[in-house]
């Protein structure tokens, strides 16, 4: 099995499935292209080949190594499972495994990984604990930032899915609002495997951890019980977090230090169009919720869809500085621009209908332009701006100062009149790795595959 991207972390995405082949009796190999080599060698001898692609960013780098492949294994028949196992092209491998995937990734494997084509499953399953042999060690992938110094980080799920239907998230087109829940047994024997790997903080991947509130805090809260001193970030809609206020202290106390939450913009229209749930008061009032119980809110952005104008962005970088962001935001998150996969609820808004164009096999989305072109060239500059700054090693606040002047421009304003607010509250807690599912791959993330043939090396 092979990984190409999980957002920094060792892949839960192959050691989730390698447990539950071994259970039924297969040998099971790992590869992490983001962060070792792929070549010949190391696919040789294997039967079947299965590449997990849980999201928009790893599936685009997996179209390479697809095509990788075919080069250097061409006979062992390959399959795609995750969630966008269904995008990109039909011509690069013939079983593809959607959803909740294990089940039907076990019985591939197990009659011959032959030919089967489209599977999509969204039924309630058993879990085996994930088995981490094999994969690289935690201290390669991103660490957190606390207190002056790199804590190791692990990774689990104790849910898919998700019952909320979101108009831009990929989710619902294969879910629709439902969600599925890991056992409690696997995700508590993982987390204390991570944990004898040197892990000091878990990151927690579920769509929304509050889909399931009592499942999830009782994980939680085991295991804080077992390991008292492991630090936890999870996700978490604001319409979690202004409805069930009453648990945030319970996570706090847990062990919780920041939660992610898709705030997306500060446009009222577009949170409606999105079906998002909440307002921008909603955000605010959220973001003072979390921290009376010490827990900072990471929110992540989504400013560039079909009818955004300049000034709508300026809008998202003055409500950063009002409410003290600056130090929790990551600059990729303000130049992500809307995809639209097959399936994707967004294809139902006339908004969107009025400027989409012809799905991109490549960019595993339907193509559109801004109604306002100032749009899209801003996105253009922010997006450039990010990426250099993240492999520049720039601090994070500085990039989003300087993005903020490049959008004041855009809209016609004064790029010089924009300086730090004078209380930008550094040394927050945050992960190094600073890229995002729905952020289009960097030029450097799709560049490290080399060429189709011979010793194909990919970065960390």
């Amino acid at each position: 099995m092979i990984s190409t991207y999980e957002l920094g972390h060792q892949p839960l995405h192959l050691a989730s499935p390698a447990g539950a082949l071994e259970a039924a009796g297969h040998e099971v190999g790992v590869l992490d292209v983001a962060v070792d080599s792929i070549t010949a060698q190391a696919v040789s001898g294997y039967e079947a080949i299965a590449i997990s692609v849980p999201m928009h960013t790893a599936t685009r780098l997996a179209q390479d190594v697809m095509s990788r492949l075919a080069v250097i294994a061409p006979d062992v028949p390959v399959a795609m499972y995750g969630l966008y196992a269904g995008e990109g092209s039909p011509d690069l491998t013939a079983a593809r495994f959607v959803g909740e995937y294990e089940p039907d990734l076990v019985d591939w494997v197990s009659t011959g990984a032959g030919a089967i084509g489209t599977r999509i499953s969204v039924r309630t399953g058993t879990f085996q604990t994930p088995v981490r042999r094999g994969l690289p060690p935690l201290d390669r992938y991103g660490k957190l930032e606390i207190d002056g110094e790199r804590r190791v980080v692990g990774y689990v799920e104790g849910s898919h899915g998700c019952r909320h239907r979101c108009r831009h998230c990929p989710i619902p087109a294969v879910y629709d609002g439902r969600y599925r829940i890991v056992g409690a047994g696997a995700v508590i024997a993982d987390i204390d495997a991570q944990v004898e790997m040197g892990a000091r903080h878990i990151t927690w991947g579920d769509p929304d951890f509050l889909n399931g509130p009592r499942h999830s805090i009782s994980l939680l809260e085991e295991a804080h019980r077992r390991h008292p001193d492991l630090t936890h970030d999870l996700t978490i809609k604001v319409e979690h977090l202004r409805e069930r206020a009453d648990v945030i202290p319970r996570l706090a106390a847990a062990g919780t230090i920041f939660v992610v939450s898709a705030f997306e913009t500060t446009d009222d229209r577009t949170l409606s169009l999105l079906d998002k749930g909440h307002t921008a008061g909603d955000m605010s009032h959220v973001v003072q919720l979390a921290r009376l119980s010490g827990i900072d809110v990471h929110p992540s952005w989504m400013p560039f869809v079909p009818w955004t104008t300049p000034e709508d962005v300026v809008g998202i970088f003055r409500f950063l500085a009002d409410h003290d962001l600056l130090g929790s935001t990551d600059p990729v998150q303000l130049s992500i621009r809307l995809l639209i996969p097959r399936g994707s609820l967004m294809l139902e808004l006339a908004e969107v209908a009025r400027t989409i164009a012809d799905y991109d096999e490549e960019l595993l989305s339907y193509r559109w332009a801004a109604s306002d072109p100032r749009a899209d060239e801003l996105q253009q500059t922010l997006a450039r701006r990010a990426e250099e700054a993240a492999e520049a090693g720039e601090d994070p606040v500085v990039t989003l100062i300087r993005m903020w002047r490049d959008a004041e421009a855009a809209a016609g304003g004064d790029p010089y009149a924009v300086h730090p607010p004078p209380a930008v509250t550094v040394g927050r807690p945050r992960l190094t790795e600073s890229w995002f599912c729905c952020a289009e791959p960097t030029g450097v993330q799709l560049s490290t595959l080399g060429p189709a043939s011979g010793e194909v090396t990919s970065g960390g």
